[in-house]
């Protein structure tokens, strides 16, 4: 699979980034936008991701400029579509827009071109429902943000080629990712089903008042959240051994929260206007709290793993 060409659809939080990852990959990456405004921020926002990446050191000097030269922007996703080998989609989070949308690709792009979307939780499966060609859809979900996180998680539809797999895992390690595999096609794909997991006994702990929010957080962080970048989870049980790990999970999963639906504290708390940052109050009282200033130690944080070499583990 030879990838020489790409085009990023969508101008939010995600696609830039993602334009920036294929350029340092030796791609040329066209952010797409339904308006020539959009298009050029988008595009706007790819450089400036790509001035941090060198500014932080992660990047060198050179290579910086020859991605910039690989990054570029339009409008016209009709026109651009016949030249593509490789599309990712990262617009709204509707099923019905999604679907149009990978139909009419699919329609006028070449047949060897791969159709990708960035969901982070529809069906790649029902994206692909109204395509011709559904065995070349496929979901490249990455993590926010895109140009620092080195996760990309590659889904397989129900009717997607198994060969994409491999091929795509190549090209995303090439463009300095770690890509994983989901074989199946289920909510949440694998790194959500993990964090959902967490969100929900978290939420869960706050509500029975067990713990406070900041200490729920702080055990997450300094705890177990510590090791992880060293030896992931089923390691950790390897390591502990199993049948420790089984009584243990015996004993607690017992008190842990078990519906099949979102903690209620959720509910009650966006009835009161305690919607998260945005709003003002969550878990947090955000009116003395940066929600800027928290992205910039997230960022800070994830540079610095990354000049270690952490999205490097699992590759030896």
């Amino acid at each position: 699979m030879k990838i020489q060409n790409a085009l990023v659809l969508g101008t939010g939080m995600m696609g830039p980034g993602i334009a920036v990852a294929l350029a340092l990959g030796g791609v040329k990456a066209t952010v797409v936008s339904r308006s020539s405004e959009g298009a050029a921020r988008g595009e706007a926002a790819a450089r400036s991701a790509l001035d941090a990446l060198e500014t932080a050191g992660l990047v060198e000097t050179g290579a910086a400029a020859e991605a910039a030269g690989r990054i570029a922007s339009g409008s016209d996703l009709d026109s651009l579509l016949p030249a593509a080998d490789l599309v990712i989609e990262s617009i709204v989070e509707d099923m019905g827009v999604k679907q149009e949308l990978f139909a009419r690709m699919d329609a006028l792009a070449r047949p060897e071109a791969i159709l990708a979307s960035n969901t982070s939780g529809l069906s790649i499966t029902g994206i692909a429902s109204q395509c011709a060609h559904p065995e070349r859809v496929v979901t490249t979900h990455f993590w926010n943000p895109p140009h620092l996180m080195p996760l990309v998680e590659i889904v397989l539809g129900e009717r997607t080629a198994p060969e994409l797999a491999p091929a795509l895992r190549d090209f995303f390690i090439a463009c300095g990712k770690a890509p994983v595999v989901v074989k199946k096609d289920r909510p949440g794909q694998l790194g959500n089903r993990l964090q959902m997991a967490l969100f929900r006994e978290a939420v869960h702990i706050v509500a029975e008042g067990i713990a406070d929010a900041a200490d729920v957080d702080r055990a997450a962080s300094l705890g177990f959240g510590l090791r992880l970048p060293a030896y992931g989870i089923l390691e950790h049980i390897d390591m502990v051994g199993l049948e420790l790990a089984r009584a243990v999970c015996d004993y607690a999963s017992k008190d842990l929260y078990s519906e099949r639906s979102a903690p209620p504290l959720f509910t009650e708390k966006i009835e009161r206007g305690e919607g998260g940052a945005g709003a003002g109050k969550g878990f947090y009282d955000w009116s003395g709290k940066s929600a800027a200033e928290v992205k910039a130690r997230r960022d800070a944080w994830l540079i610095e793993c990354l000049k270690r070499g952490v999205h490097r583990r699992g590759t030896e």
